[in-house]
């Protein structure tokens, strides 16, 4: 029958608990961390890259698995707030009965009291009315699900700028190459031309000694820019959250590159942009919980207490649930703390030494950031020139060298002249890509600085 009475009570306190939860958290036990996916199919944008980045890397993810740890430590915290309900048994046989002493006619005179089996079920309760702990809980939930959603936002911004700057210097090298193999192609046309005039006599062979040197150094500058695609492909995987073997190609529009170069540097700065500062901001939110945690700890507890309990008595085991003594008892306790050595004062006094220290850590981060800002839009605005004349003298080397390899075909100019053409060609070819790829990087830059880099994709 005990045990009956025990499995009963104890799947009402369940159900209640349970049903409590559902109401409270509607959402508890559910996962929120989506699942690793691969890239799509086919060639990818920065676009692509960087969503699935943000899907798959380990750095996100553990954010995301933060911020449901942040969330299951503020249930566990308030969960003093609820009900807190216990179910308790005990059984219990004397040997020997315990003695009183019971004064008759004034003699103490030892009687033995009570029954030889003894079983208890109890059902207890208590609710907390108000304590400094729980107000803590229920103030600081905000702060620290903020800071959770921060932190997340902030290692996804990182991911964003490491992944833009990994996909731009990819596509300089992948644009290397093709210099390099226009230039092969060139130099391996020059080549055969000077042999041919050589054999024919109407040129030393020094002209297409000079050919095979310069189609020698630009295969060696092919081959050097075709490995390190290789590595920083291995790279951009590894900052993607994809396993070395996975294949991945990338695409983009040249002319489209060139329109997102440009960026408006008037915008200027506003450090409360910044993730760090906002970061910094609630943690000195949650440092004022913790100050009037401290400082309210003079004030009372207050809790409601209450208790049932069935107790059975009898000499005969077989008979000890044969008769139920039931109890029950409600009532409220208040626990005021008088005097504690002084930790309180002194835990009050730690607490704002460390709001004034966030205090510094703002200012300092604040002079940081306009430091950073301002070395990020210098560079952005060298590479902007440098791209700008770096374009005019690709125009430019284009249009030599047409006309000295015609001049050269006509027997106007020497091969050394169309070398040098050829060579400035290249030159220029590639200055103009690494400015191009440069300054979408400090774009990249100057937009983490300001504060405005974009993360939603």
């Amino acid at each position: 029958m005990a045990m009956c009475l025990f499995q009963s009570c104890a799947r009402t306190v369940g159900g209640v608990l349970l049903g409590l939860l559902g109401v409270l958290h509607p959402q508890a036990g559910k996962a929120q961390t989506a699942a690793p996916a691969g890239p799509p199919a086919g060639p990818l944008s920065l676009t692509q890259c960087l969503q699935v980045a943000l899907v798959n890397q380990p750095d996100v993810r553990q954010a995301r698995l933060n911020e449901e740890t942040a969330e299951a430590d503020i249930r566990i915290a308030r969960a003093a707030w609820l009900p807190q309900v216990g179910l308790t048994a005990s059984a219990q046989h004397y040997f020997g009965l315990p003695f009183t002493v019971i004064p008759i006619d004034g003699v103490n005179t030892p009687r033995q009291i009570g029954l030889r089996n003894t079983s208890t079920v109890g059902l207890s309760g208590t609710q907390v009315i108000y304590n400094n702990d729980v107000n803590l809980a229920a103030r600081g939930a905000r702060f620290t699900r903020q800071g959770a959603r921060q932190n997340t936002t902030n290692t996804r911004i990182g991911v964003v700028a490491a992944v833009s700057k990994a996909f731009y210097d990819i596509l300089l090298s992948q644009r290397q190459v093709a210099v390099f193999q226009e230039d092969v192609t060139r130099l391996q046309r020059n080549l055969r031309d000077a042999r041919a005039r050589y054999e024919v006599g109407l040129v030393d062979k020094t002209d297409f000694l000079q050919a095979e040197i310069s189609l020698n150094n630009s295969l060696a500058g092919q081959k050097q820019a075709q490995e390190s695609i290789k590595a920083k492909t291995a790279y951009l995987k590894e900052l993607m959250g994809l396993p070395l073997a996975q294949p991945v190609a990338l695409q983009y529009d040249t002319l489209r590159l060139e329109q997102d170069a440009s960026l408006d540097t008037t915008a200027g700065l506003n450090p409360n942009n910044r993730i760090e500062i906002q970061q910094l901001q609630t943690q000195k939110s949650l440092q004022g919980v913790t100050v009037d945690y401290y400082r309210l700890g003079f004030l009372p507890s207050f809790s409601a207490f209450g208790n049932y309990n069935s107790v059975y008595q009898n000499n005969n085991l077989s008979d000890l649930y044969g008769r139920r003594f039931p109890n029950s008892f409600a009532g409220l306790q208040a626990t005021l703390p008088i005097f504690t050595g002084f930790r309180r004062t002194q835990n009050l006094r730690r607490a704002r030494l460390q709001d004034q220290r966030l205090d510094e850590e703002i200012s300092s981060t604040r002079n940081q950031i306009s430091t950073e800002y301002a070395r990020a839009l210098a560079s952005y605005n060298s590479y902007y020139n440098d791209y700008l004349l770096g374009k005019r003298n690709l125009e430019l080397s284009k249009q030599v060298y047409t006309v000295v390899e015609l001049q050269y075909k006509e027997g106007i100019k020497t091969y050394l002249d169309l070398l040098v053409a050829q060579t400035t060609l290249r030159t220029s070819q590639l200055n103009y890509y690494s400015a191009l790829f440069q300054v979408l990087a400090s774009k990249v830059d100057v937009q983490r600085a300001q504060g405005v880099l974009p993360t939603d994709y």
